[in-house]
């Protein structure tokens, strides 16, 4: 596809790669944004990046619309053959799957999903061609996943899985949004994971819940007091079943101020990846896990 422009009024242009979520898509939107970053334009007021496309806002009686429009246009010229390569960190997160909390209250709202009689990982696991939910959980957590982008709500993070495309889970969100989610949900919707930094409505469908807080505005939390927001864009996210202990255990440990979120720094390379999906995430483990 070719790179879309589209104006906001005067003061924003919206900038789409590619109507599809691909990992070549969110790397030349990245270099696209870093570029806008790294020049200084003048009168550029907020960069705001996306999956697969980003916005940015600008001021007009600065720098007139076309002229930004230039500017991009020129970027990406740039950006079209920019290293597939950053630097990034491979965080570990645990998640209780078919956990008490997500059930009650997927149960309240059967009558706004697709499938009334069972629960969403029960569904989920039928329409992706498993034989029950047990093999989808393993589905959704062997393989890890890449951070696109963080917002939609405060330090909510849109993980892509890290999979070639015929093996990527999809699961609809539900016919019709609920008005209660509980924090910390681990939800899906279409080809992305997320976790629910806070309790609100949502239309994802809800898998587990984490005991890792990854949104602290009061910034009270051991691992949060340098930022409120955990998660970055480019971020790895290996996902570690866990059980109600454990759970308890971490959440315990996290308003003790003694709980450390498991984190590695790693360079990640999108061709090196191409090259063999399943080796590279398999390098990748060992860089989380190896001494």
């Amino acid at each position: 596809m070719k790179t879309r422009y589209t104006f906001g009024g005067d003061e924003h242009i919206f900038v789409e790669v590619d109507e599809e979520m691909s990992l070549e898509a969110f790397f030349k939107s990245l270099s696209m944004t870093n570029g806008v970053r790294d020049k200084k334009i003048k009168g550029v007021t907020e960069i705001c990046p996306a999956n697969a496309s980003f916005q940015i806002k600008f001021d007009p009686d600065v720098i007139s619309p076309s002229e930004m429009l230039a500017e991009l246009k020129e970027i990406e010229k740039t950006a079209e053959h920019a290293d597939h390569i950053i630097e990034t960190r491979i965080v570990e997160v645990p998640v209780f799957y078919k956990d008490p909390w997500t059930h009650e209250t997927l149960m309240r709202f059967r009558k706004r999903h697709q499938d009334p009689s069972g629960t969403d990982l029960d569904y989920a696991a039928k329409i992706n061609g498993f034989d029950n939910a047990d093999e989808f959980i393993k589905a959704h957590h062997a393989a890890p996943w890449f951070v696109s982008m963080v917002g939609f709500v405060a330090g909510l993070p849109f993980l892509y899985q890290m999979v070639d495309r015929a093996r990527q889970l999809e699961v609809p969100k539900y016919l019709r949004p609920r008005t209660d989610t509980p924090k910390l949900t681990v939800g899906y919707g279409g080809c992305f994971s997320c976790i629910y930094s806070v309790r609100g409505a949502g239309g994802y469908q809800m898998f587990g819940v984490t005991p890792l807080p990854i949104y602290d505005p009061k910034q009270e939390i051991s691992y949060l007091k340098d930022f409120m927001v955990f998660f970055r864009p480019g971020d790895i996210v290996k996902f570690a079943p866990i059980d109600h202990a454990t759970h308890d255990k971490i959440a315990a440990d996290v308003e003790a101020g003694t709980y450390q979120p498991l984190v590695k720094s790693v360079t990640f390379s999108l061709d090196d990846f191409n090259k063999d999906i399943d080796a590279y995430n398999h390098k990748l483990e060992e860089a989380l896990y190896g001494d």
